[in-house]
C-alpha cells in the first residue's frame, strides 16, 4: 500500500474542482456554439454529457473528456476512479465506450513518475474490465496532479439519450446514492471513521454500465450523470433544457447515510456552496441539511433518469438485473416561475 497521500497535493478533490455552473455559462457563451458541422448533432449548446457526431449509418460517435485532481490518496485508486468517471459520460448518453486517451498533468518535482505510472495503471485496469482500449494520451509537467480520460463511444441514434427530453409527469430515479463529496471531504480533513474508509471509493468505482440497458427503454425520456454540480445542478440543467420543473421528496432521495455525521461536523465541500450560489432562484430557500445534500459535488456519481411512469416497472427490473434498487424520488411537473426544483419532506 502506498504511503503517499495524493489529496495533500491538490486544493480540491475530484469533481469538486469543476468550475461553477454560472461561471461556465459565461465561458461557453463567449466561445459560442460549434457551427458549420451538419453531422454534429449534439454540441456544447445543450449542456449534455458529451458531443455526438452522426456517422451516417444510424449510429453516432460520442466524444467526451473529463479530468480532475486526486479525490483519494492511493494512486491506483485515483486512476480507477478518474477512468470510471470519464467513461460514465458515454453511458449517460446511452452509448457503448470503445476507446480512451489519457490526460496527465504531474508535478515531477514533488511526486515521482512511478506514482504517475500507478495512476495510469489504475485507469488501464478499469478500461480493460469494461472492454475499452486505452490507446495512449498526453502528459505535461504541472503544479498539481491531474488525471482523466478523453473517451469515444458508439450509440444507436434511436437510443441516444439527452437531458432535454424530460416530460411533465416523468418519474425521477438515481442509480447511485449521494454523499460522495461529504465523505471525501471528511477523509481529507482526517475525520473519517475507520469503518467508513472505502465507502465512497466503492461507490465511485461502480461503473454506470446500466446506461446501455436503460437506453433501450423507450420510456426513458432523459438521462444524465450526476457529477461536480451535484444533484441539484444537474437536475436544474435537465429542467431548463426540457422546459419542466422537478418536485423531489427529500426523504426518498438515495443517500449514503454514513455521510450525515460528517455533514453535521462541517465536512461540506466548498463546491457545494458554489453550486448553491450558482443555482440562485432555481433552488428555493431551504435548511442547510437539504441544500448541502442536494448540492454536494459527486465524482463518478450515478445516472439521473427521467422516466414515463408507464415504463417504471421496466426501469426497476433493469435496476435489479444490475444489482441496484431503483425507486422514484421525484416527479417532473409543469414550470412555475423561476423555481426549477421544489423540495418536500
Amino acid at each position: 500500500m502506498s504511503t503517499i497521500r495524493l489529496t495533500q497535493y491538490s486544493r480540491f478533490v475530484g469533481c469538486g474542482c469543476e468550475i461553477a455552473p454560472d461561471v461556465l455559462d459565461g465561458i461557453l457563451t463567449k466561445a459560442g456554439p460549434a457551427a458549420g458541422h451538419k453531422q454534429l448533432i449534439v454540441g456544447n449548446q445543450g449542456r449534455d454529457d458529451a458531443a455526438v457526431y452522426d456517422l451516417g449509418d444510424g449510429r453516432g460517435m460520442i466524444a467526451t473528456t473529463d479530468f480532475f485532481m486526486p479525490i483519494v490518496d492511493d494512486p491506483f485508486d485515483f486512476g480507477r476512479i478518474a477512468a470510471a468517471n470519464a467513461i460514465s459520460d458515454v453511458y449517460a448518453m446511452g452509448g457503448t465506450p470503445v476507446m480512451a486517451l489519457g490526460i496527465l498533468g504531474w508535478p515531477l518535482e514533488k511526486l515521482s513518475s512511478e506514482i504517475a505510472g500507478d495512476v495510469v495503471a489504475g485507469a488501464q485496469a478499469v478500461c480493460r474490465e469494461l472492454g475499452i482500449a486505452l490507446a495512449g494520451g498526453h502528459s505535461i509537467d504541472a503544479p498539481e496532479p491531474i488525471f482523466g480520460l478523453s473517451v469515444n463511444g458508439l450509440v444507436n441514434l434511436e437510443q441516444l439519450k439527452l437531458n432535454s427530453q424530460a416530460k411533465p409527469g416523468d418519474l425521477l430515479f438515481l442509480t447511485k446514492p449521494l454523499g460522495i463529496g461529504l465523505l471525501t471531504t471528511a477523509e481529507k480533513r482526517g475525520l473519517l471513521e475507520a469503518g467508513h474508509h472505502g465507502l465512497a471509493r466503492e461507490t465511485m468505482l461502480k461503473p454506470n454500465t446500466i446506461g446501455i440497458a436503460l437506453s433501450r427503454v423507450k420510456g426513458v425520456n432523459a438521462m444524465t450523470d450526476v457529477t461536480g454540480f451535484g444533484l441539484a445542478g444537474h437536475l436544474a440543467e435537465m429542467c431548463s433544457a426540457s422546459g419542466v420543473m422537478a418536485q423531489i421528496d427529500f426523504r426518498r432521495l438515495p443517500r449514503l447515510v454514513e455521510a450525515e455525521t460528517y455533514r453535521r461536523q462541517g465536512a461540506v465541500p466548498c463546491g457545494a456552496l458554489r453550486n448553491r450560489d450558482a443555482l440562485g432562484t432555481a433552488l428555493p430557500a431551504m435548511d442547510e441539511a437539504h441544500w448541502q445534500w442536494l448540492c454536494d459535488p459527486q465524482t463518478s456519481g450515478g445516472l439521473l433518469i427521467s422516466v414515463d411512469p408507464a415504463w417504471e416497472d421496466d426501469v426497476e427490473r433493469i435496476g435489479r438485473e444490475h444489482g441496484i434498487s431503483l425507486e422514484p424520488f421525484g416527479v417532473m411537473t409543469t414550470p412555475q416561475g423561476n423555481v426549477q426544483i421544489e423540495v418536500i419532506g
